[in-house]
């Protein structure tokens, strides 16, 4: 099916059977993405995206566990679910070839339009009108990292919030076009991280975390003490270029060669000068980073000699894979660093 002929499908309730498909069969049942409006005892929905990237099942998983915990009795809170990506699912992969990212193209896009950016304004269009809690968005690592959340706003709702999911909480304004950046200026939004798919306990605790959601009576607005979470922001970008051979073998024909063991400086602060990447014989850096404006930093985070790209800065990596595929369809990592507890928010 081509999802750019795909308008958005909306339901009153859950399609019969649908708790009973895992994410790869979810496309029996539903033509496309979904909207589900499920009525609560509160009406004001709590709004959940799951499956952005077809191959990020947790969501889905959680969703399907909390919902069977409410098979005999009324949701607390309305909740509409938000099923994206069904054909990359179908597939196991992130997005589909000729595909956006579900997750590139949600108001405030700077991608070139397409029939997908049309589809997200109805959603987020579809919400408003029926007064959004809350906005939720569940994803998973390719790497290893620990579980954490993602808000685009330094208030006490958007802490708040996060907080419920992890002490550990990423500020972030690139990259641009995301679900949780959408919502925000209408509602608390969170992205949460649930470490790699297929693991029980990122499902439970992506479970446990809609649960309390949707329990909540309101948001606290009180001040959330400093000492309850562990803030970064996510400064800079790091990708490889399309023309930059790379992998983690040894092989002189590679421009960029990558520790197979990279994925454990995830979340761990690396002095300046740390080594995160080699590059080929005389070649200089081949990597490129970018900050929050979008401008090319690349010379202001790496140094590269002897083959060796070293950090310039104190810096903290995350999202650092093994997974080639989603280098290539995503980015190499984030760059962070701590961040004070903001005094505008006490």
């Amino acid at each position: 099916m081509d999802v750019m002929n795909t308008l958005l499908n909306q339901y009153e309730r859950l399609p019969e059977g649908l708790l009973d498909l895992p994410a790869a069969e979810l496309h029996r049942l539903l033509p496309g993405p979904a909207l589900i409006h499920l009525p609560g005892r509160r009406p004001e929905p709590l709004f959940v995206s799951v499956l952005l990237h077809g191959n990020e099942d947790t969501g889905w998983l959680a969703v399907r566990q909390v919902l069977r915990r409410y098979r005999s009795s009324h949701l607390p809170r309305a909740l509409s679910l938000f099923i994206g990506n069904i054909e990359a699912a179908r597939a196991g992969l992130r997005r589909l070839d000729g595909q956006p990212d579900f997750n590139r193209v949600w108001p405030g896009s700077d991608q070139p339009p397409t029939a997908e950016h049309a589809l997200m304004c109805q959603v987020v269009d579809a919400m408003l009108a029926r007064d959004v809690f809350a906005s939720l968005d569940i994803h998973n690592n390719t790497g290893i990292n620990p579980h954490y959340a993602c808000v685009n706003r330094l208030e006490q709702g958007f802490l708040h919030l996060a907080s419920l999911f992890s002490r550990t909480v990423v500020y972030f304004v690139r990259p641009l076009g995301v679900q949780s950046a959408a919502f925000a200026p209408h509602c608390p939004a969170v992205t949460v991280e649930c470490g790699k798919p297929g693991m029980a306990h990122g499902t439970d605790h992506a479970a446990d975390y809609l649960d309390a959601c949707l329990n909540l009576a309101q948001i606290p607005s009180h001040p959330l003490p400093p000492q309850d979470v562990d803030l970064y922001h996510t400064v800079a970008t790091v990708k490889v270029p399309e023309h930059i051979r790379f992998g983690f073998e040894a092989d002189d024909r590679l421009q960029l060669r990558l520790d197979p063991e990279l994925e454990r400086l995830n979340f761990r602060e690396l002095a300046p000068g740390s080594v995160l990447a080699h590059a080929g014989p005389d070649q200089s850096c081949p990597l490129h980073v970018s900050n929050e404006a979008g401008e090319d930093v690349s010379q202001a985070y790496f140094d590269c000699r002897e083959g060796r790209i070293r950090l310039r800065k104190r810096l903290m990596p995350a999202m650092l894979t093994r997974d080639v595929n989603a280098i290539r369809l995503d980015c190499l990592c984030y760059l962070m660093e701590r961040l004070p507890y903001p005094e505008s928010v006490l």
